[in-house]
């Protein structure tokens, strides 16, 4: 991974360069949710190519770079008191901490309320009582659903193995060795996000790049996928928020 730095009026935008086997002939650049920007480069590119390749479309990634950013600036951060808003599978409950002397009960949903009790009511005890229930449920949600997609897709043969990985830039990733990767974050998202994101892991297995025949596997298993992954891009935000 190689860093390098866009300059396009004002702006100074960093970006990372990955060197990816299955490119040939032109650079791809991505500009992730959080603003971050990372490029795929083949190899045998050199670094004056690569550098022309980005100053090409200058004002492309400036313009995403700060809508990025712009979407991140209202974001404030969870202070983790009785009546903030939390996410789970695209619902929206309230967040109730209950202060107890004994032993706390694991944290639960209760009607419109996620309750989590503590011995401290500290934000830090909170947030780690609520991210151990995240990555909990998260498990259980993407195994069934894993389960689910891996029979109606015709080129899955078995379930493939996954983690869960706190990830700043992806949603999910798939290794070379058909390990599915996943953010625990996901699992606040709506059910119609996770299964894009799983199905676009899934068709991984097949297609290790994102050329033609890639999205032509997503087409033709999920069809309604660019509205889940603009949705998906729109929260991310709010999902990623701590």
């Amino acid at each position: 991974m190689t860093s390098f730095v866009l300059a396009y009026g004002d702006q100074r935008i960093p970006y990372q360069v990955a060197f990816d086997d299955n490119r040939s002939t032109r650079v791809a650049i991505h500009v992730n949710p959080d603003g971050s920007v990372s490029v795929d480069a083949p190899h045998g590119f050199d670094d004056a190519a690569i550098r022309g390749a980005v100053q090409k479309r200058a004002r492309w990634v400036a313009n995403h770079v700060n809508d990025a950013n712009q979407r991140y600036a209202h974001v404030r951060p969870k202070e983790y008191v009785s009546g903030e808003q939390v996410l789970y599978l695209g619902r929206r409950y309230m967040l109730k901490v209950i202060p107890v002397t004994d032993k706390p009960k694991a944290v639960r949903l209760k009607g419109n309320q996620l309750e989590v009790e503590s011995k401290s009511t500290e934000a830090g005890d909170i947030k780690a009582r609520m991210r151990a229930w995240y990555r909990v449920k998260g498990q259980d949600y993407f195994a069934r659903r894993l389960d689910t997609l891996s029979m109606t897709l015709p080129w899955v043969t078995k379930v493939p193995p996954f983690k869960l990985l706190d990830m700043q830039r992806q949603w999910g990733s798939c290794s070379p060795s058909g390990e599915i990767i996943l953010n625990p974050h996901l699992v606040k998202a709506p059910r119609p996000c996770i299964d894009y994101v799983l199905i676009h892991e899934l068709a991984h297995l097949k297609h290790h790049d994102h050329g033609s025949a890639f999205w032509g596997l997503i087409d033709g298993h999920a069809g309604d996928w660019r509205k889940s992954k603009h949705h998906l891009d729109g929260l991310v935000e709010v999902l990623l928020q701590e």
